[in-house]
């Protein structure tokens, strides 16, 4: 009788250990939770401003690369309107010369370093200079030239009656100093030798301008 209970027992107890595993087991199939992790509005704040100064710099990395340059001045025959050693912004995109803008070019007929000047007549107008009187007609219009610093006296170059195709008639705005297309030096300038139209003198800071055209 004994002997049986004892045996009822064992059983009873292999019983309640297997049954014990089998939850154990169930319980590790559960599928654990997922928690996630919210990002504080500091954190995402700052991500924000990261990403927008970055997306800031590539553009402006873009546009100084392919679009606009920052050019020194070097001289004085843009006076009054450009001083020695003033640094400007100057553009390429889409652009086309125009009667009174000021650019600036690669290189002249016989002189290699870039210069800055304003574009007085394009290809296919008339032009006429009475050195004389200094006075400048394009299109049958004289300009006024109220920018213009020291006299227009001529030089050793041509000056054609019809700008040719492809070419631009540049003077300096201070006329007494400035070796521009009155010159063979400079001649008359190829379009494609214009590296782009100066649009803002950015320092220094004092003299920070917008460089309009006079006659747009």
């Amino acid at each position: 009788m004994d002997s049986e209970i004892k045996n009822e027992d064992l059983t009873s107890v292999e019983e309640t250990k297997t049954e014990n595993k089998k939850e154990k087991k169930k319980k590790r199939n559960i599928e654990p939770r997922t928690i996630h992790l919210k990002k504080s509005e500091g954190t995402a704040s700052v991500y924000e401003w990261v990403h927008s100064l970055v997306f800031a710099v590539a553009i402006v990395v873009i546009l100084l690369t392919f679009f606009v340059r920052l050019v020194d001045v070097s001289g004085t025959s843009m006076l009054q309107t450009l001083q020695n050693n003033d640094k400007v912004i100057v553009s390429n995109l889409l652009y086309t010369p125009k009667t009174g803008d000021i650019v600036v070019v690669s290189k002249g007929a016989k002189y290699a370093e870039p210069i800055i000047k304003r574009v007085i007549a394009t290809e296919g107008q008339t032009l006429s200079i009475d050195f004389d009187k200094e006075s400048v007609v394009v299109d049958g219009v004289e300009l006024k030239e109220d920018y213009i610093q020291g006299h227009t006296h001529k030089e050793d170059g041509e000056i054609p009656a019809v700008i040719p195709k492809g070419k631009v008639f540049v003077l300096g705005d201070n006329r007494g100093v400035s070796m521009d297309s009155r010159s063979k030096t400079i001649g008359l300038i190829d379009v494609k030798d214009i590296i782009g139209k100066a649009d803002l003198v950015v320092f220094p800071f004092k003299d920070f301008k917008v460089l309009t055209n006079p006659y747009s």
